[in-house]
């Protein structure tokens, strides 16, 4: 029997529907639909290539068209012992970061280290202490999982009013991947850590020992050595060959190119952990071990250095992530706050992830004030940068998750509404 082809008309009444399901706001997006319509040229040479293209190449190569790249910090008079580079934000699309484009901190540089040669030791308050090498943890059964990583010093520059010229340079230190790799419990437990083990120790091979200590309730619940990212072995700025990934904390104790887990009955207070990364009060108090990084979120586009093209619909679209599990709500604001409406949450929603945002504005070509705020499934939500100053003052440079506002201009000039 021939196949039916369906008729016209309901192939027509389809798309309609289609749309007005997917555009609420129907009449605007069908003009600027029917506008992309007209600039559509069948016969135009740029649709028909005239030469044949590229060889197949052993590694993959992004299109030249494209031009995302880090902002790269680093220290004038020893670049090697302090430098960063941030995530382009603003460029970047769904909630996984390219590992090319992760953010980087290093305290000595990125050493270059044989995974053949490299090994992982777990001793101190255990029964067996172990040595594992690099093809022996890859034996063992592996996990995958999709998790941020966020240093603490991120929005640091938003703490007072010298806020950063663009989303990249304020919030690009933090990222999100897929990490591979086992389990730090399942190590510990093959070691019988004794009763008064309370804490573990982790240290790096770079140059400078980077060290951490952590609870090891913590280091039995989630935290993995890892030994691959989005797919593939980790890059050397990541930790190759072995890193430890601790869900939801801040990023310096997730240290990179693991060489050792010692455990202990207390913390080793080491430099990272007392004269480093602590938070300054107002009464000359430092918080320490303030490990968990709060629920927060970024209007990625539009934001400043954007610039808008005239009145009409636009996408504001952001991430939010918490450390404490997954992001239940995020809200956007375009009267710098008087008022909230709830934004769409792009799937998947998962906890200590990036989680992608989205809502449709149709903008009067007013001037406006942007803003997200999160609010995460322990019901926490997301402060201002003011809330935050009138409890720790402004001498920290640590753990900013303020709500970040973007003003835009008549003009459709989009800035840091928290410059002055």
């Amino acid at each position: 029997m021939p196949r039916m082809e369906p008729s016209r008309s309901r192939d027509d009444a389809s798309r309609r529907r289609f749309l007005s399901r997917f555009f609420s706001l129907g009449a605007a997006w069908s003009a600027a639909l029917v506008a992309c319509r007209s600039k559509y040229r069948p016969d135009s040479d740029a649709l028909e290539p005239r030469a044949l293209g590229a060889p197949v190449s052993e590694y993959g190569a992004r299109s030249t068209f494209e031009k995302a790249k880090r902002f790269v910090q680093q220290d004038r008079q020893v670049p090697l012992e302090e430098s960063a580079s941030q995530t382009p934000l603003h460029d970047t699309f769904g909630i996984i970061t390219p590992s090319s484009l992760h953010f980087e901190r290093h305290h000595s540089g990125v050493p270059q280290i044989d995974p053949a040669r490299h090994t992982l030791t777990i001793h101190g308050l255990v029964d067996r202490p172990l040595v594992f090498t690099v093809d022996e943890l890859k034996r063992l059964p592996s996990v995958s999982r999709i998790y941020f990583l966020e240093c603490s010093g991120n929005s640091r520059s938003e703490w007072r009013s010298s806020g950063a010229t663009d989303a990249q340079r304020g919030h690009g230190l933090t990222s999100c991947s897929e990490w591979t790799g086992v389990p730090l419990s399942m190590l510990l437990k093959e070691c019988a850590v004794k009763p008064e083990g309370a804490w573990i120790l982790a240290e790096g091979a770079d140059p400078g020992r980077h060290d951490r200590s952590i609870p090891i309730v913590k280091a039995m619940d989630d935290v993995m050595v890892a030994y691959g990212q989005n797919g593939e072995p980790l890059r050397p700025e990541q930790g190759y060959p072995l890193r430890l990934l601790v869900p939801g904390w801040e990023g310096n104790v997730n240290v990179k190119w693991l060489r050792r887990v010692k455990v202990l009955d207390r913390p080793a207070m080491s430099r990272e952990e007392t004269s480093k990364y602590t938070d300054l009060m107002p009464d000359g108090t430092a918080r320490q071990f303030t490990f968990y990084m709060e629920a927060k979120s970024l209007i990625t586009r539009p934001s400043a250095g954007d610039r808008l093209r005239g009145a009409g619909v636009y996408e504001l679209t952001g991430l939010a992530w918490s450390g404490r599990g997954a992001i239940a709500r995020v809200e956007i604001t375009i009267d710098g706050g008087q008022s909230w409406t709830a934004a769409e949450l792009q799937t998947p929603v998962l906890p200590k992830a990036h989680t992608r945002f989205r809502w449709s504005w149709k903008w009067d070509g007013r001037d406006a004030l942007l803003a997200s705020r999160a609010t995460d499934e322990t019901g926490y939500t997301q402060p201002t940068v003011q809330r935050l100053v009138e409890i720790r003052g402004v001498n920290s440079n640590y753990h900013n998750n303020g709500i970040q506002m973007w003003k835009v201009d008549s003009n459709g000039t989009v800035t840091n509404a928290n410059r002055t």
